[in-house]
C-alpha cells in the first residue's frame, strides 16, 4: 500500500494551466494547496500514450501476455502510466490474438506495482484505404458485415482507426461509438467532406495527422484539412521531428491549440543487430531500421517513431512556444477526456496519483504510479 507523500513544484491541471503548489497523496490525490517555496520542479500527471505499437524487443503484433506485461512495466521510467497497446491492419484472427493477450496482460498489469496501466486496445485498422496503407499489409477490410461484428466483440477495444470513405464506415461509427469504442480517422484518402461526415457520426480523433492520408490541396482539401478545423475530434500529432515537420507542428498548435491537440509516440519495437543498427521484428516496422527519430524501411518509408511520448512533450514546448502545463495537457489530460478515464491524466484530489517530477528542463526525476514510486 503506498504511503502518503507530499510533493511541492508547478503543478499542472487537465486544462493546461500550471500553479505553484503542493499536493499531498497516496493511491490517490488527498490534499492540494498553494505553496511558493520549493517550487522549481514540475509535477505533472503521468502520460496516457494512445498508439503503443511496441517497445524493445516486444511488438504488438506477435506479444504474448506476458510480452505485453513487459512493455507495461518498462513505460514508467519513460513518464507513461496508461497506454493503449496498438494492433496494425492484420487478418482478423491474428487481431483477435492479440486482443486476448491484452486482456489478459492488462488483468496482470493492474495488480501490479510500477506498471503502467493497460487501460484497452488501439486497432488501427483493418477497416483502412487501400491506398493510404502506409507500411500496413494488404489485409484491409470493408467495415460491414462479419468484419465488424467480430471487432464490436473485442471486449476489450477502445479506440479504432479507420478510413471514413469505406463503405459502411459511418454506420460503423455510430455502432462503435454506441458500444463505448472511439472511432478515429486515419489512413485515409477521404476528402474534406467525407471527413466532416465522420466527425458529425462521432469520430473523436485524427490518427496521426498528415501521415498516411490524403493532404491538404487548396482547391481539392483532403482529411488532413479537416483534422486542422475546429470539431469535436482531437487531432493526435506523432512530434518526433521527423513524421512531421516543426513548421506543421506549430501550424497544428496555432489552428487547434492545445485543447484540440493530443500527442502520440507511434513508438515501435526494434531490436539490436550489430550493436549499432536495430531492426523491427514484427508489425508496422517489419524490415525497417532506425534512422535518427524514426524506423524506416529501405525506400525511405516510416514505420513508426522511436521516441517517447515525454520526449514529444519537450519537442512541442521547443517549437510550438507552448507552456509545459499546455503540452502536459496534449499528452494526459486530452487522452484521458478522449477515453472518459476520469480520474487520470489530472492532478485533482480523488484522482489516481499518477505522477510525474520534471526539473526545468523536463528531464523525469521521479515517477509515481497509484502512489507508489517507480525505482
Amino acid at each position: 500500500m503506498a504511503t502518503t507523500r507530499t510533493l511541492r513544484g508547478l503543478l499542472t491541471r487537465a486544462d493546461g494551466v500550471s500553479f505553484a503548489g503542493k499536493v499531498t497523496f497516496s493511491e490517490r490525490v488527498e490534499a492540494i494547496e498553494s505553496a511558493c517555496a520549493g517550487c522549481d520542479d514540475h509535477v505533472v500527471p503521468g502520460l496516457i500514450d494512445l498508439q503503443v505499437n511496441g517497445l524493445g524487443r516486444y511488438d504488438v503484433m506477435g506479444a504474448s501476455a506476458a510480452d505485453m506485461a513487459a512493455i507495461a512495466r518498462a513505460l514508467p521510467a519513460e513518464g507513461v502510466t496508461a497506454f493503449l497497446p496498438t494492433a496494425i491492419t492484420a487478418p482478423l484472427e491474428h487481431l483477435e490474438r492479440v486482443h486476448d493477450a491484452v486482456r489478459q496482460a492488462a488483468v496482470f498489469a493492474e495488480g501490479q506495482p510500477g506498471y503502467a496501466a493497460i487501460v484497452g486496445l488501439h486497432l488501427e485498422g483493418p477497416f483502412i484505404s487501400p491506398v493510404r496503407l502506409g507500411v500496413h499489409p494488404r489485409f484491409n477490410l470493408e467495415p460491414r458485415g462479419d468484419p465488424l461484428e467480430r471487432v464490436l466483440a473485442m471486449e476489450q477495444l477502445k479506440l479504432i482507426t479507420l478510413a471514413p470513405e469505406l463503405a459502411g464506415a459511418l454506420d460503423a461509427l455510430g455502432r462503435l461509438t454506441a458500444r463505448g469504442v472511439v472511432g478515429a480517422i486515419g489512413h485515409s484518402d477521404a476528402t474534406l467532406e467525407q471527413a466532416m461526415e465522420a466527425v458529425s457520426a462521432g469520430a473523436r480523433m485524427f490518427t496521426h495527422l498528415f501521415n498516411a492520408m490524403r493532404p491538404i490541396h487548396h482547391r481539392a482539401p483532403g482529411v488532413a484539412l479537416a483534422g486542422l478545423l475546429p470539431s469535436p475530434a482531437f487531432a493526435a500529432l506523432i512530434a518526433d521531428g521527423t513524421h512531421v515537420h516543426p513548421s506543421m507542428l506549430r501550424l497544428a498548435y496555432n489552428a487547434r491549440g492545445p485543447q484540440g491537440l493530443i500527442l502520440t509516440s507511434d513508438r515501435v519495437a526494434l531490436v539490436s543487430t550489430d550493436g549499432q543498427c536495430a531492426t523491427a521484428v514484427a508489425g508496422a516496422a517489419r524490415d525497417a531500421s532506425a534512422r535518427g527519430a524514426a524506423a524506416r524501411r529501405d525506400d525511405g518509408t516510416l514505420a513508426g517513431s522511436l521516441t517517447s511520448l515525454l520526449d514529444a512533450v519537450r519537442l512541442i514546448v521547443q517549437t510550438t512556444g507552448a507552456s509545459v502545463a499546455q503540452a502536459v495537457s496534449m499528452a494526459a489530460g486530452n487522452p484521458a477526456r478522449l477515453l472518459a478515464l476520469d480520474q487520470r491524466g489530472t492532478i485533482a484530489v480523488g484522482a489516481r496519483a499518477d505522477l510525474l517530477v520534471l526539473d526545468r528542463e523536463l528531464k523525469l526525476k521521479t515517477v509515481f504510479v497509484a502512489g507508489r514510486e517507480v525505482g
